[in-house]
This record gives structure tokens, C-alpha cells and sequence, in this order.
């Protein structure tokens, strides 16, 4: 009857990560002697500006760019001038750039968080219940490479929630009050239940006794006719922030309404899916954990500014949505390993006899205002989802131990299988996005890897090209693309620190300096292909939208044997085509592997 699994994760008492190094002990202990971000040299960040911009403009272009860097690194002019206040204000903050990046990535933007910034993650079908384990009570520090990682968004991720303003959002964390709370929040048919996981003695609930609670909630919300109040919660920023004032104007509203926004976290029972063939069928679910399917399905069974939704549906679907602006991907990635993990475990604890209270329903009263509200959500999410193109490929030829058998990294491999497919399709390489941690520093977000570089274009060029050395440059390519990562993971990539330039010529009210009015500048920010690695011990599989209209989302999750990658397109854009962009990455995995063995195999 009920194909979902019940699972429970006390606040502070969090995961285990996987590909670091952990060691046993609390990471208060080691968060104050984190090193602050850096701020680059001025003159290093444009020298790198400049070469990353070769393979993406014309020689007359690159003119009159390299003219507008040397007028802004004139001595004692814009340049140094900004340069020095960015400096003086790293030193004045613990991360002088975290503030900045929260509130220009996420919190100013007014585009829906729903497929725009909200990453999905997909898990394998499930229909097993767990048994109940002791959780550690320590959040073990994560290491890379010997050094200590910061580990402030893992404290971020629980009893937070966005909350909707005029011009810009904010995010509050009820995790760090004096009382945390001790419930979350069940939302079953567009219903919401607040369920207490502890009893009054502090001690967890068991998984038996969630079992029993949650089968209430469902028994008593089997009714499906209910306004899907939490489709509001998909809208436009601007929208959603006049209809959120609305809404809560009534009290009972109000009441439910922080109810949720308290929750250690929200699970959504949702109703199932359209049957499909197999090979869509992992499509249709990653597009269902970014959007909920559109109102007709389960996009109202949802409240996409909660920072973390464990999704599981009546046909045995599952994962999980998470809204962007607290926390990156890594510390949910952990998460999802350490619940798939934890669920494994097959120690039983004695349920309590005592009977539990039945959960309570929080109410919502829809006035007509509200409810013109909620239709006209409803209409903007099915444009929403039927605009969004989600193709899952599973590709099973081979996974990370290839690269690594020709000592290659398997991020930049497949980072140049990215670019191949993308430079055969359209005759020409873009701007590459990939996110890169900056966690070694306090505070630290993130910063971008630009896979798109001199070295990935003569690699893709050669492919086409029968005459050419073609492992020697996909050898320079990956090696030129590692040697970026390690910068920018260090704090010394260049697109933060253009940012912080730019934000700093707002702060300071002067005229915007003619570097970032440039038409190089919005073709280098113009990202076509946006990209990360999940980097999940568990096969899932991660997505996300597009960065911008003609571009795609591309997240990978390398396994040992297989490689399981999520494409997104908009629909609406005629040049872009997700399914075809997949089959075009699958073709350059082939292709790459038959490069490598025949030349392995001619030196034999």
C-alpha cells in the first residue's frame, strides 16, 4: 500500500561523507583557524580573463578587450583603486565574497526557484523500509588533499527556509535558536502535517513508530480535490513575495505557514507518475523531483523555498529537491549517501507501547484573492514544465575506471566529452560553466572551473581531423583542465574576483569601469553549457536547469562502471535539443575510449 520509506535525521547529527578523508572529530574545533578567501592579483585574474576568452572570440574582438584591461590596470587608476577596497574588505569579513555570492546567485534573482535554481536528485526505485540505528552525534571534519574543509553549510541545510521579499529574498535558519525544532513537515494530496520525530523525553521516534504516523497523515489526506497551496511557492520571486504578504495576512495562514518554514525538513508523498517506457522512465522522475510534473500532478505537493523536500511517491519514485541558496551540492550529495547508507542497516529498537497523537493538519484559509493566486501558479508551472526538455542518460560502456586506467582525470575526461559533443553539434565551443568548491577557505562557496580553454579547443578540432595527435592533446586538455581546478579550488579563479570588482564599482556608486559594459564580458558570462559533478557514492543521478534560454544543464555522476548524466534544455529554444545533446556525449565517450585503446594498443 504505502511504496515510500521512512527515514529521520535529528539536526547537527549529520552525514558521513564519501571521497574525502574523515576524521573523528567536531568541526567547531577547527572552523576559526580556517584560512580567509584570498583576493588574486589584479593583474594575474586579467591575464587569465584574457586567455580564457581566445577560444570564444575573434582576433578583432580581442582587441578591443585586451585595450579596456590595459586601461583598467593603468597604476593608480579604477583598477588598483577597486582592487584596494576589495582587499580591505577581506580583511574586515570572514569571507569577503560569501555575502555577495548568496544575494547575486540567489537571493536577488527573481526568477522561480523551481527549475531555475533548485537542483533535483533522482535515487533508484525503493519500496523497502529500514530499521531503526543509533546516529553519531559528531559531524565528522572532511579533509582534501590534508587540509580541513569548512563545514558551515552542513549546519545550513536543516530547519531553514527561503523566505519571499519585494526585491530581494532572505533565508532563515531556526536550527540555530535556542530551541531547534522537533518536527517536519508530511505533505500528502497538496495536505501539510506536522510530525514530531521526538518524544517528550528528546529520544528519537523509531521507524516504526514514523511508519504509523505517517500512515495517519496518509489515511487522513487520501482526499485529492484540496487547493495546492504550495504551488505559490514555484512562482516568480516578485509574485510569489505579493502573494506570500497576502497569504499570511490571515492568522491561521501565518501559523501554518511557519510551521513549515521551521520543519527540520519537508517529506512529499506524492501521487504517482504516467507510466512510460523504461528508458523515460528516469527522465520523467528527475524532471519530477526539479518540478513536480506540472499542477495537474505533483508540483503542488511541494514548498520549493524549503531548503531541503524528501520526495517519494506512491509508485516507489524517489529523491530529492533542495533549494539552492543555503548550501551547494556536496553537503546534500553527503546527505543522500549517509540516508541510502544508514537505511541499509538492519538494527531493530523496541517500539514505545505509548500511542502517539495523530499529526496535525495545518489549515489554510483561501480567500478569493488567494485562490486567484493559486491558478495563476498553477498555469505559470505547467508552462514551466512543459518548456523544460530533462534527459537522463545512463551511459554503461564504461565509467570513471577508463580515464583512470590512462592516468586521466575522470572529471576533465568527461568534462571533454562535454566539449566535443557540444563543438560537433554547433560547429563552435561556448562558455563552460563548472562549479568548483572554494571550502578550503571559511565560508568558502563556490567558484568556476572554465572547462572551455585554448587546449580544449585543439583538442576538439583535432577529432574532426584525421592528421593530428589526438590523445597528445586530450592528454594537454585534461591536464590544462586540472592545473584550472586546483586553482580555482585555491581560491585563484578568476570569475569571483571579477564579481567582487564589479559589485564593489556598485558599492562605491561609481560609473560601471568599461571592462564589465563589454560585449566580451557578457559573451564570457553567457553560460551555454552549465555543468557539475555529483560526485554521490550512491547511484543517483542530479539535475538542474539551464543557466540561461539557449544553453543546457549538465550534471554527472561518475560510478566505477557507468556514468549517469542529466541534460537539460528549454523547449522553447529551437537550437537546443536535450536528447540529442545526449546522444552527441555519448558518441564522444566512444569516441574518446577508441582513441585511447588504439593508441594503447599501436604501442604494443
Amino acid at each position: 500500500k504505502l511504496a515510500f520509506t521512512p527515514f529521520l535525521v535529528k539536526p547537527y547529527h549529520l552525514v558521513k561523507p564519501v571521497s574525502v578523508t574523515i576524521l573523528p572529530e567536531r568541526s567547531s574545533h577547527h572552523q576559526d583557524n580556517l584560512p580567509k578567501l584570498p583576493v588574486p592579483p589584479l593583474r594575474q585574474t586579467f591575464e587569465r580573463y584574457l586567455l580564457m576568452l581566445e577560444p570564444l572570440l575573434s582576433e578583432e574582438e580581442l582587441d578591443h578587450t585586451r585595450k579596456l584591461v590595459k586601461e583598467f590596470l593603468i597604476p593608480g587608476g579604477v583598477g588598483d583603486r577597486l582592487q584596494r577596497s576589495l582587499e580591505r574588505r577581506a580583511s574586515n569579513k570572514e569571507n569577503w565574497l560569501t555575502e555577495w555570492w548568496m544575494q547575486s546567485a540567489y537571493l536577488d534573482s527573481r526568477m522561480p526557484v523551481a527549475v531555475y535554481s533548485s537542483p533535483g536528485v533522482a535515487l533508484p526505485r525503493m519500496t523497502f523500509q529500514d530499521r531503526q540505528g543509533q546516529m553519531s552525534e559528531t559531524l565528522p571534519i572532511e579533509y582534501l588533499g590534508g587540509k580541513p574543509l569548512c563545514m558551515d553549510q552542513y549546519y545550513q541545510i536543516l530547519s531553514s527556509c527561503r523566505i519571499p521579499g519585494p526585491k530581494r529574498d532572505t533565508v532563515v535558519n531556526h536550527a540555530i535558536g535556542k530551541v531547534a525544532p522537533t518536527h517536519i513537515t508530511v505533505v500528502h494530496n497538496f495536505q501539510f502535517f506536522v510530525l514530531d520525530v521526538y518524544n517528550s523525553d528528546g529520544s528519537p521516534l523509531t521507524v516504526d513508530q514514523i511508519y504509523m504516523q505517517l500512515e495517519k497523515v496518509w489515511n487522513s489526506s487520501l482526499q485529492s480535490n484540496k487547493e495546492p497551496i504550495g504551488i505559490l511557492t514555484s512562482q516568480h520571486r516578485n509574485t510569489w513575495g505579493k502573494a506570500y504578504n497576502n497569504l499570511i495576512k490571515d492568522k491561521t495562514n501565518k501559523e501554518s505557514v511557519r510551521a513549515i518554514q521551521k520543519s527540520i525538513f519537508t517529506v512529499c508523498l506524492d501521487a504517482p507518475m504516467p507510466q512510460m517506457s523504461e528508458q523515460r522512465y528516469q527522465s520523467r522522475v528527475a524532471a519530477q523531483m526539479l518540478h513536480g510534473g506540472g499542477s495537474r500532478w505533483n508540483s503542488g505537493n511541494r514548498w520549493f523555498d524549503k531548503t531541503l523536500q524528501f520526495i517519494v511517491g506512491e509508485d516507489g519514485t524517489c529523491g530529492l529537491v533542495y533549494e539552492h541558496a543555503p548550501a551547494e551540492g556536496p553537503p546534500i550529495v553527503f546527505l543522500v549517501d549517509h540516508v541510502v547508507e544508514y537505511m541499509r542497516r538492519m538494527e531493530v529498537v523496541r517500539t514505545p507501547m505509548t500511542p502517539l497523537p495523530m499529526p496535525p493538519k495545518l489549515r489554510f484559509n483561501i480567500t478569493p484573492e488567494v485562490k486567484k493566486d493559486i491558478e495563476s501558479a498553477k498555469q505559470n508551472m505547467n508552462i514551466m514544465s512543459h518548456d523544460l526538455d530533462v534527459n537522463v542518460v545512463f551511459f554503461s560502456d564504461y565509467g570513471r575506471n577508463v580515464p583512470r586506467a590512462h592516468k586521466l582525470s575522470p572529471d576533465a575526461f568527461i568534462q571533454m566529452a562535454l566539449q566535443l559533443a557540444y563543438f560537433r553539434m554547433y560547429k563552435m565551443c561556448c562558455s563552460t560553466y563548472e562549479s568548483a568548491s572554494l571550502r578550503m577557505f571559511a565560508l568558502g562557496r563556490t567558484d568556476t572551473i572554465r572547462s572551455c580553454s585554448n587546449e580544449s579547443l585543439r583538442f576538439v578540432q583535432a577529432m574532426e581531423d584525421p592528421n593530428t595527435e589526438k590523445v597528445f592533446l586530450l592528454d594537454k586538455a585534461c591536464q590544462a583542465h586540472r592545473e584550472y581546478t586546483h586553482m580555482a579550488i585555491h581560491g585563484q579563479a578568476i570569475d569571483r574576483h571579477l564579481l567582487g570588482l564589479k559589485l564593489q564599482a556598485i558599492e562605491e556608486l561609481t560609473s560601471m569601469p568599461e571592462i564589465f559594459m563589454d560585449t566580451a564580458y557578457a559573451v564570457a558570462e553567457h553560460f551555454n553549457l552549465s555543468t557539475s559533478q555529483a560526485g554521490a557514492k550512491t547511484d543517483c543521478v542530479m539535475c538542474f536547469g539551464p543557466m540561461v534560454p539557449d544553453g543546457y544543464g549538465v550534471c554527472y555522476n561518475p560510478m566505477a562502471d557507468h556514468i549517469n548524466i542529466a541534460i537539460t534544455a528549454f523547449n522553447s529554444c529551437e537550437e537546443t535539443h536535450a536528447a540529442n545533446f545526449g546522444r552527441g556525449v555519448k558518441k564522444a565517450l566512444r569516441d574518446m575510449r577508441s582513441l585511447l585503446e588504439e593508441t594503447a594498443n599501436a604501442k604494443q
